[in-house]
């Protein structure tokens, strides 16, 4: 069975894809997590190649506590923009959250090298957490 081209389909475009990411990102924006978690999975059935949907789907559900549908969203990401420190980041916080330690701290080793200073530090910090 061939993937459905959803956003082909109902003829969309581009700026109604933008227009659908700002109103989801103005909920987030708001802590309005669930709500935005609607509008970005919509999104990531609409646009498949967008890494920053399943970016932000990603840290949506790490916000809310729920680091298995973090992980998967995440993973989407990283096959889609492979080296994005945040996601990288956030992807090192959910391995954490569900016991994955050794994962995530040599994740983290990785990102204390980062240029950015709110990655590095964030990355050191969690670090100290764990070991």
């Amino acid at each position: 069975m061939s993937k459905i081209d959803w956003a082909k389909k109902l003829k969309w475009n581009e700026e109604q894809l933008d227009d659908l990411r700002y109103t989801g990102y103005a909920y987030l924006r708001q802590g309005k997590y669930d709500i935005a978690i609607t509008f970005f999975e919509a999104l990531a059935v609409l646009d498949s190649n967008s890494a920053y949907d399943s970016q932000t789907l990603g840290a949506l559900y790490l916000q809310i506590g729920k680091p298995q549908k973090a992980i998967k969203w995440l993973d989407n990401a990283l096959k889609l923009e492979a080296d994005h420190a945040p996601t990288l980041l956030n992807l090192c916080k959910a391995l954490f959250m569900v016991g994955k330690k050794e994962e995530g701290l040599k994740l983290a080793n990785i990102l204390k090298n980062e240029p950015s200073m709110v990655i590095s530090n964030t990355a050191k910090a969690l670090i100290l957490a764990h070991s």
